[in-house]
């Protein structure tokens, strides 16, 4: 013990860094700060480590190159010691830091956390949130799927339609004018290289804003803030009734980060990575790509958005939503701080959540888009086991109806419900409707024969509310 505290004596001696660290780990915070409301944005550090150290591990084996990149990510997965962990690790840390961040900004949100004195915390907050954002994407690019490939068409043709400079920023974005190598290396760039570089910065920054501005009190209800006033009243309550921030505020923020690590470590553990999609083939048309779950609900927006209207939402949309958040502690950096007297800010919450939560329910279905990986019709559903009703419902498997119609629960969404189309429509409109087509729907008549086209329409017209089962030979 005596060698350690003598090592220890030295290295301080040399270079005071516990002299330095320890005012800023001890220094006071307002008593009512020290609560559970306040873990989210130390765990969302936490996860960012976790997110390097993994990153890290990964990058020893992962090949940045578009030839290698897949196959390398299934060598780690499958071949390697603890590789399908380190993955889901990575993969599962990504969530829980989007998850953190964002409860996080709606503590400061619902707290007015982002008033005087504290308006650079929320801007820096706000950078840290969009590199977040913009590191989940690159790394969801590097998995150099089929999901991934087009992810980055769908993000370059967003940038693409920016005025005078899209179509430079398209090509900054995936590395010339089309889906290839350069993308990979590009996007590898961003996401081991210059976004983490930036998320450091900015982190170490925002630490700094915290530590020069003080944590904020939870604010009480006829309190406003008052920038003549607020720092003396601040500092007179911290000297009266402060806590130290170590141990007595910050042991929630390790309990708390402990927890989130573990469950992280959990999940990575039971249910492990995501799965890796198809190759990556940018000719495949029939690829039905979905992002990962914290982009679901943007995707359902863009597939939502009405075609006239689609370059100014795609374009401005997120600049408005940029700009406003910017904009808010300009907009309001002093009065009240407490939810109870801002019911508004509570109503922005829940109508923010709310909107996110039902556009994420509708990208899980994905109604604009045929279901490829539909499940055939059973026999039960069919409701025939030989005879003409029974080759119609294979033709309605294999000729792909089922990948854009729905009949009793299997099937897809985009084309309408069949499961009682007997009921609505004669033989003969359903002859005419799989002929000619519709609006979203091609015609068949040049790829059924008279018999098919028969068959089909016979096991149509059994779809209706009561449906008298044919016998098992069909009446050939």
């Amino acid at each position: 013990m005596k060698f350690f505290n003598n090592a220890w004596n030295w290295f301080e001696d040399r270079t005071g860094l516990m002299g330095a660290l320890w005012p800023i780990m001890t220094h006071a915070v307002p008593k009512n700060s020290a609560s559970w409301f306040y873990v989210f944005g130390s765990a969302t550090m936490f996860a960012f480590l976790l997110q390097i150290a993994t990153g890290v591990t990964l990058a020893f084996m992962y090949v940045p190159s578009a030839g290698e990149a897949y196959q390398s990510l299934e060598f780690i997965t499958n071949q390697t010691t603890f590789g399908r962990i380190v993955r889901g690790l990575h993969n599962w840390g990504a969530s829980a830091m989007i998850l953190l961040v964002g409860l996080h900004m709606i503590r400061v949100y619902l707290t007015a956390s982002y008033k005087f004195p504290r308006e650079m915390h929320w801007i820096s907050g706000v950078i840290l949130l969009s590199l977040t954002i913009i590191m989940a994407f690159s790394g969801q690019v590097v998995r150099w799927d089929q999901t991934a490939v087009w992810s980055t068409i769908v993000a370059a043709e967003q940038a693409g339609r920016i005025p005078f400079i899209g179509t430079w920023v398209a090509d900054f974005l995936i590395g010339g004018e089309t889906i290839g190598g350069a993308t990979l290396s590009r996007m590898f760039a961003y996401h081991v290289f210059i976004v983490p570089a930036l998320l450091i910065i900015f982190l170490v920054f925002h630490l700094y804003l915290v530590i020069k501005n003080g944590i904020s009190e939870f604010p009480k209800a006829g309190e406003p803030v008052d920038p003549k006033t607020y720092r003396e009243k601040y500092e007179a309550s911290v000297k009266r009734d402060g806590v130290p921030f170590w141990p007595v505020a910050a042991w929630r923020d390790m309990v708390f980060g402990f927890i989130v690590i573990t469950t992280i470590l959990l999940i990575a553990v039971i249910i492990g990575p995501p799965d890796l999609g198809a190759p990556p083939n940018p000719s495949n048309i029939d690829a039905l790509p979905v992002p990962d779950w914290y982009f679901i609900f943007y995707f359902a927006f863009l597939a939502l958005m009405p075609p006239p209207m689609e370059t100014v939402l795609m374009v401005f949309g997120p600049l408005l939503v940029g700009a406003l958040l910017f904009a808010l502690p300009f907009i309001s950096n002093r009065g009240e701080r407490s939810p109870l007297r801002r019911p508004w800010a509570i109503a922005m919450v829940a109508l923010t959540i709310g909107s996110i939560s039902g556009l994420w329910a509708i990208g899980i279905s994905s109604p604009w888009s045929p279901h490829f990986d539909a499940k055939p019709l059973t026999i039960e559903i069919i409701g025939a086991d030989s005879g003409p009703v029974y080759r119609g419902g294979e033709h309605f498997n294999d000729k792909g109806c089922l990948y854009c119609h729905t009949i009793s629960g299997h099937g897809g969404l985009r084309g309408p419900d069949l499961t009682y189309i007997g009921d609505r429509l004669s033989a003969d409109e359903l002859t005419w409707r799989i002929m000619n087509g519709g609006l979203n729907m091609p015609g068949f008549g040049g790829t059924l024969s008279n018999v098919e086209l028969s068959d089909l329409v016979m096991f149509l017209k059994t779809r209706k509310h009561i449906n008298p089962q044919p016998s098992s030979s069909g009446g050939d």
